[in-house]
């Protein structure tokens, strides 16, 4: 039998000792001399980037998650999760950044209640710790509101999938969007057309179409304007009045039957209805609208997607539809 041979880690089943001992000194306290002593891979030398030598548009942390202070349009502070996405621009003779840096920014301001000019101070407080030109901050939610049913007044929350985002270039401009789901249902005029035919023509009862549909709505903010989170809300309903229902008795079910009969729409039609609402509203300088209706006549999706059309802004540059699958 061959000799055993001693583990770097692990004690041998012969009994033999690691090389390596292992422990964790819970004693230990940090000093500032000793902090001065650790190495810092942002002053190595510029032979120690691999790979191409090139600036990076964006690096930084995705989804770290804290609880933040929103502030609703009543005046309410309501506390909520969020997903906070930073990222920083890089120099082409910069390794990396330090992305605890971002963190730790980020946490100075968290018992702060949002606003677009907390999220600028962020990015400032980005391009000073970090080195950096250019910035970016992206802050996901899920956001509550109470609405009351169609007949029954009964009241249920629904929650809304939002996004703050803050974009700080090394000109000093600072562009701020809001991002905002918005769930609806959506009965095909064609079917309904052909239904009624079918009853008029052959006395057939028939059942129209209509499927769970989405409307992913990012919006510029005009410089100098606010637009709050239920103004996005109420442009999106206004324009598409078929919101889907919390709370429902059959009073309510009814009523939800009658209003999409009252508004059918196609996908083509849900994208211009809420171009217009959100066109005709001053403080909204550009926006991008994603809808998708996940049919029920079909085994693939109803999409569109529609801009604005301001010099430099939003294209209508969106392939991801199967993130609107609600």
């Amino acid at each position: 039998m061959s000799k055993k041979q001693p583990m770097y880690l692990h004690r041998s089943a012969n009994g033999a000792e690691p090389r390596i001992r292992r422990g964790y000194d819970r004693k230990f306290k940090v000093t500032p001399a000793y902090r001065a002593t650790l190495p810092d891979m942002m002053e190595a030398a510029h032979d120690a980037i691999q790979g191409a030598h090139v600036p990076i548009q964006q690096v930084g942390v995705h989804n770290f998650k804290l609880p933040l202070k929103f502030r609703t349009k009543k005046g309410e502070v309501l506390t909520l999760e969020a997903s906070v996405t930073g990222t920083v621009s890089l120099e082409a003779d910069l390794k990396g950044i330090n992305m605890s840096r971002i963190v730790r920014s980020f946490y100075e301001h968290k018992d702060e209640v949002f606003t677009g000019e907390w999220m600028g101070r962020i990015l400032k407080a980005y391009l000073r710790n970090v080195r950096s030109k250019d910035a970016r901050l992206k802050v996901s939610f899920s956001y509550p509101m109470l609405h009351r049913s169609l007949r029954s007044g009964l009241e249920g929350y629904q929650f809304y999938d939002v996004a703050f985002e803050g974009v700080m270039t090394h000109e000093g401009t600072y562009r701020r969007f809001i991002h905002f789901d918005f769930v609806y249902s959506s009965a095909c005029p064609c079917s309904a057309e052909l239904s009624e035919h079918a009853r008029d023509q052959r006395g057939t009862y028939t059942v129209p179409h209509s499927q769970r549909s989405k409307a992913r709505v990012v919006i510029e903010e005009a410089p100098g304007r606010r637009i709050w989170i239920e103004d996005v809300h109420r442009l999106c309903l206004e324009a598409l009045q078929t919101e889907t229902q919390v709370m429902v008795k059959r009073e309510d079910e009814q009523a939800f039957a009658e209003l999409n009969g009252a508004y059918l729409k196609f996908v083509e039609d849900a994208a211009r209805l809420l171009y217009r609402a959100f066109d005709a509203d001053r403080r909204v300088r550009d926006f991008r609208l994603a809808c998708s209706h996940l049919e029920s006549l079909h085994s693939h999706d109803a999409v569109s997607v529609i801009c604005k059309g301001v010099r430099g802004g939003f294209s209508a540059d969106f392939m991801d539809f199967g993130s609107l699958v609600c």
